[in-house]
């Protein structure tokens, strides 16, 4: 959810009556801080923060986390290991999200509070496993007692009965919000992510991270080059402009990184997300 989910799409999903999340990965401390600030001013009720373990600047994001009294950070892209423990002492509850059965292991071994069993038809960044959400899920509860969360494909209210019947206790959606009117993204993205057929992302860049992404001109490029063998640094090298903000956040729907879930074939209008959640519980 980077360059989708600001203070504004946070605190009006924790006003809707959901868990908002504020996604750190497109944010240094500074911009953080902000947004950690006008999400207070807009709610009163608990929201969190998506932290990519491998964020070059983690340290001071996670001592903003623990100074500003966050109650739950959702951790992705690494090892929970090395921070669960210093949250849980500033009082912060850990959600990890994991791709497969090993990891879900891992992460009851690193203490964390829950999971998030995240299959590939997720957009954005994505396991190397491929598994679909609903493979994923019931495997995942066979093998931890902790909460978990599905998320992956999901966007109505008949997938998310689905999720809770093959073990899950929560979901978590990305793609349905991220096209919403709160969404910090570009009109432009959004609009263009809303008419995307069936079959209308691809999951590429398999050589660095997984990543699925609509089609465009960049996903076009990227598919060329995979398929004349291009190396992990030549991927690289598509990637170095800064592709994801281009694209979701400055709406540059030529050059730019579309990251955005295989649901969006599925979505047709802009909605608030007021209106998504009642679509959604009634």
């Amino acid at each position: 959810m980077v360059w989708c989910s600001g203070w504004r799409l946070a605190s009006a999903v924790s006003n809707a009556g959901g868990l908002g999340l504020i996604g750190s990965g497109s944010m240094h401390p500074e911009m953080l801080q902000e947004h950690i600030n006008k999400c207070k001013a807009a709610t009163d009720k608990p929201f969190g923060i998506n932290v990519p373990l491998m964020y070059p600047q983690i340290d001071e994001i996670m001592q903003l986390i623990v100074d500003e009294k966050i109650p739950i950070v959702f951790t992705s892209a690494g090892s929970p290991k090395k921070w669960t423990s210093f949250l849980h002492e500033h009082g912060t509850k850990v959600i990890h999200v994991v791709s497969n059965t090993t990891f879900a292991k891992k992460c009851e071994e690193a203490g964390v509070d829950g999971i998030v069993a995240e299959g590939f038809e997720a957009g954005g960044h994505n396991g190397r496993e491929e598994t679909t959400t609903f493979c994923l899920v019931p495997q995942v509860r066979e093998v931890t007692d902790l909460p978990l969360i599905a998320a992956g494909g999901i966007s109505s209210r008949a997938s998310y009965m689905a999720a809770f019947a093959l073990g899950a206790e929560g979901v978590q959606m990305g793609t349905r919000f991220a096209l919403s009117f709160e969404s910090s993204a570009h009109p432009a993205f959004k609009e263009y992510c809303r008419n995307l057929s069936e079959g209308g992302t691809k999951l590429l860049l398999k050589k660095l991270s997984p990543t699925r992404l609509a089609d465009s001109d960049f996903s076009k490029a990227v598919l060329e080059a995979e398929n004349h063998g291009a190396t992990a640094e030549e991927l690289k090298e598509l990637l170095r402009i800064g592709r994801a903000k281009k694209g979701i956040f400055e709406g540059d729907l030529s050059a730019g990184s579309l990251e955005i879930g295989q649901i969006a074939g599925s979505i047709r209008k802009e909605e608030k997300v007021a209106d998504i959640f009642k679509d959604l519980i009634g």
